[in-house]
């Protein structure tokens, strides 16, 4: 793929934002996905100086994301990791009207510590006894734990594999387990696992055989600064910033 086209992309569309940005610059609360972090801190590098706003980011667990701002905190952008979380605000008027769209997708993975990691070469070695801990995002509220589990379900190794599972608070924690050899193997996002140099990639889910994983965002009510907000969704959903989404391993939405 051409680089120069997507950077040249890049510009015009924020020499553009920053001809029309208002006279104050906004301070924007972003709660999103654990697993943007990378990526979200790379758009604010061009991001900020270019539209004058400055981009807070909270980054955890969808399902701790989606609480807090159920109890007031006070986001102005909401991107999450899966749809029900968004279901969820949406149900309790939070968000802003007409800014939620589906963004982004992603595949998961199976990885071990790239030091002597466990061989595993495809689902079932989960469940031998070389895999004493596996560590997934906690499987009823947190998405890539979720999603893990829906996954395991559908292979029928979940009955097979529960007792050995390590949950933890959200699917960067689960990727330091294995990083940090507490847990023998781990299942995250395909993009968490690429900005890794601790763990190797074992086993890849099939986008036809995994869940359907899905990114939504939007603008919401708690927020102070909505116009600033739809501004900054606005780009997330442009052209230069799918080129950076896509860098880190991201799918376009399903």
């Amino acid at each position: 793929m051409n680089s120069r086209r997507p950077l040249s992309l890049l510009f015009v569309f924020l020499f553009a934002l920053a001809r029309f940005t208002g006279a104050h610059a906004a301070e924007l609360n972003v709660f999103a996905a654990a697993s943007l972090s990378d990526v979200l801190k790379e758009i604010a590098k061009t991001y900020e100086p270019a539209s004058g706003d400055t981009l807070r980011f909270n980054l955890a667990a969808s399902s701790t994301l989606a609480l807090q701002i159920k109890q007031g905190a006070p986001a102005d952008l909401f991107f999450s990791a899966d749809e029900a979380k968004m279901d969820d605000l949406a149900q309790a008027n939070l968000l802003a009207a007409d800014t939620r769209v589906s963004l982004l997708s992603n595949t998961l993975v199976i990885v071990v510590n790239a030091d002597g990691g466990a061989p595993i070469a495809a689902p079932s070695d989960l469940a031998k006894p070389v895999v004493r801990h596996l560590a997934l995002a906690e499987t009823q509220t947190v998405p890539a734990g979720i999603y893990a589990k829906e996954w395991l379900q559908k292979t029928d190794l979940w009955a097979k594999i529960s007792t050995k599972v390590v949950p933890t608070e959200n699917v960067r924690a689960c990727l330091a387990a294995v990083e940090s050899g507490n847990a023998d193997a781990g299942i995250v996002y395909k993009t968490d696992a690429l900005i890794s140099k601790k763990v190797r990639i074992a086993y890849e889910v099939a986008v036809t055989e995994g869940p359907k994983i899905s990114y939504p965002l939007a603008v919401t009510k708690t927020g102070k600064n909505e116009a600033a907000a739809r501004k900054f969704a606005a780009y997330l959903a442009s052209t230069p910033a799918k080129a950076l989404f896509e860098k880190y391993g991201f799918l376009p939405a399903r």
